[in-house]
């Protein structure tokens, strides 16, 4: 059974060879696999961090250079702190300098207007 993670590398090493059409199958699978990994982590940070009061999820957040609304509830916050360490995965750069090559490529996912 492959991972998110060795997936998205797979995808990620196919994608130079890949134009067109075919680049934008890949780029949709891995922006799949991208949102499955940072709501698995999501999870975990859920459970982990449960202990911790909302201020110090904040605290932490704006420590680690996310500046935090007071507003925010512990739900965003625990986001935040998932997307700041998910962010720094080898699976989440993989994505993010695929989806960068691509739209150099011309290829993106969200369509021009």
């Amino acid at each position: 059974m492959t991972t998110t993670t060795q997936r998205l590398l797979d995808l990620a090493a196919a994608a130079p060879a890949r134009h067109g059409e075919d680049l934008l199958r890949l780029l949709r699978e891995a922006s799949t696999l991208y949102q499955h990994g940072l709501e698995e982590l999501r999870r975990q940070m859920t459970d982990r961090l449960a202990g911790q009061s909302s201020t110090e999820l904040a605290a932490a957040a704006t420590g680690a250079g996310m500046p935090c609304d007071p507003g925010q509830d512990r739900g965003e916050l625990v986001l935040l702190l998932s997307l700041l360490e998910w962010e720094m995965t080898p699976a989440a750069i993989a994505y993010a300098e695929m989806a960068e090559d691509a739209a150099r490529r011309g290829v993106c996912l969200l369509p021009e207007v």
